[in-house]
């Protein structure tokens, strides 16, 4: 079912201009190398929770909901707006971050997945809102953190939010892309694999989503196993060096 109002200008409208608005007004005493990553923090949680809300509203509304429905409008509605902000995210790192290939990646990627279940399947949102939930129910804690780290060799408030908040945040984000999303993965690839969807989703485009969605949590249990080897290494530090002092 396509959506007769074309949102995506609209909402990468507005996520250009909080991207300009924290770029040049909210932000415009940090550093110049600060700034840039800052901004991106501000897009990023103006979508994230709304993100997560919504996709849940738009899951729950739609009483037929599987891995092989029909997109409803508002379910189309949601991932234009998380196209949208991925776009934008994906401007601000070509031209300030164009060597973190990473990233780059990761957003042509999952901007793949939300162009084709939106534009060319116009079915099996179900799985991809769930997907965007799981990814973004950690984004305020996320973002929080980043600034949170780029501002804790400035910052004493800084530092003392980034050492409170690490942890949780690390078993939140540990849950979430180390057991619930392989598990719904496990059960959205069972599905598929009867070939229940093959009729509106063309093999090649499920798998691929399968492909992009593995690899990206691949890459996030890998952040997150890094971020905790981190965290001990500093913890240990800390210990040793009030061991030295007594």
């Amino acid at each position: 079912m396509n959506s007769p109002i074309p949102h995506l200008p609209l909402f990468f409208s507005m996520f250009f201009a909080i991207y300009f608005t924290a770029h040049f007004i909210v932000f415009r005493n940090w550093s110049s190398k600060l700034r840039p990553e800052a901004a991106s923090c501000l897009i990023s949680l103006a979508h994230g929770t709304p993100a997560v809300l919504l996709a849940c509203q738009a899951i729950i509304s739609d009483t037929t909901h599987g891995f092989a429905s029909t997109n409803t409008d508002f379910q189309n509605s949601v991932l234009e707006y998380s196209i949208a902000y991925f776009l934008m995210d994906l401007c601000h790192y070509l031209i300030f971050n164009p060597s973190d290939v990473l990233f780059i990646g990761h957003h042509l990627a999952t901007l793949f997945v939300f162009v084709t279940c939106r534009y060319l399947v116009v079915h099996g949102a179900y799985g991809i809102l769930i997907l965007l939930i799981l990814a973004e129910v950690t984004s305020f804690f996320q973002n929080v953190w980043t600034l949170a780290r780029a501002l804790r060799a400035e910052s004493k408030v800084a530092a003392q939010v980034f050492d409170v908040l690490s942890p949780p945040f690390y078993a939140l984000y540990s849950v979430v892309r180390g057991l619930f999303g392989p598990l719904f993965v496990y059960k959205m690839v069972g599905f598929y694999l009867t070939g229940a969807a093959d009729d509106v989703i063309p093999r090649w485009v499920w798998l691929s989503w399968i492909c992009v969605v593995v690899a990206a949590i691949s890459v996030s249990i890998l952040w997150i196993l890094v971020r905790w080897i981190e965290l001990y290494r500093e913890r240990i530090a800390v210990i040793e060096k009030e061991r030295k002092i007594r």
